[in-house]
């Protein structure tokens, strides 16, 4: 299969498998998203998992994101006229409310083909210019303005990782800020809350309807 068949398929699966609906605590942006969580993730894993595709992250609007997104709608001058990294981009939700905030140039940066593929719909839905990036970025510095990274901290070797990235892109004058519900390996330690959120969520991926999330900042950032 051609390289544009394989963008083709991943385009229509999605168009199939989702609607296009306001984003819960974000409403000036809609996304592509699975009406049945549980049962799109069983249809990824029983279609897909035969060629080595991870779970459909980019089919939800997840809490961090939703707080990341909101923030960023209701602060555009953290990202106006700025060159902007949404890493780990899933739907393109957090690089999508930057664009609408006036940032210069959008990457949303993720390591799933469908990711880039949902991307480029959701960018097209609300509007705006995205570049979607099928990268992995970690330990590379492009020379960003700002770092946006939403629910990264829910594998302990993952989260490690990215957070000492980012820790480095932010001493070199970097603007990097988090969105996250309390996941399980998130470093409060290392991290100055900016703003909170009551952010409506999936029951069929969350513990709850409600889930408290909050933007954070790496502490002792420059400014």
């Amino acid at each position: 299969m051609s390289a544009v068949d394989a963008t083709l398929d991943r385009l229509a699966f999605i168009r199939a498998h989702t609607r296009l609906l306001p984003v819960p605590h974000a409403p000036e942006i809609s996304l592509h998203v699975a009406e049945e969580a549980t049962e799109l993730w069983q249809k990824t894993e029983d279609e897909l998992a035969t060629i080595g595709l991870p779970p459909p992250f980019w089919a939800f609007a997840w809490a961090g994101g939703q707080a990341l997104a909101r923030y960023i709608l209701d602060h555009p001058e953290t990202v106006r006229t700025k060159r902007v990294l949404d890493f780990a981009s899933g739907s393109g939700l957090v690089a999508i409310a930057a664009a609408k905030a006036g940032a210069t140039q959008v990457i949303a940066a993720d390591i799933d083909a469908f990711a880039a593929a949902a991307v480029w719909l959701n960018a097209q839905a609300n509007g705006v210019s995205i570049e979607a990036r099928l990268d992995d970025l970690i330990g590379l510095d492009q020379g960003w303005d700002v770092i946006l990274a939403g629910d990264i901290c829910y594998e302990r070797e993952l989260a490690a990782q990215v957070i000492d990235w980012l820790s480095g892109l932010s001493q070199r004058g970097a603007t990097v800020l988090i969105g996250d519900p309390g996941r399980s390996y998130l470093p409060r330690d290392r991290l100055a809350e900016v703003a909170t959120y009551q952010v409506p969520v999936t029951r069929a991926l969350e513990d709850a309807e409600i889930k408290k999330s909050s933007v954070w900042r790496l502490a002792g950032e420059k400014r």
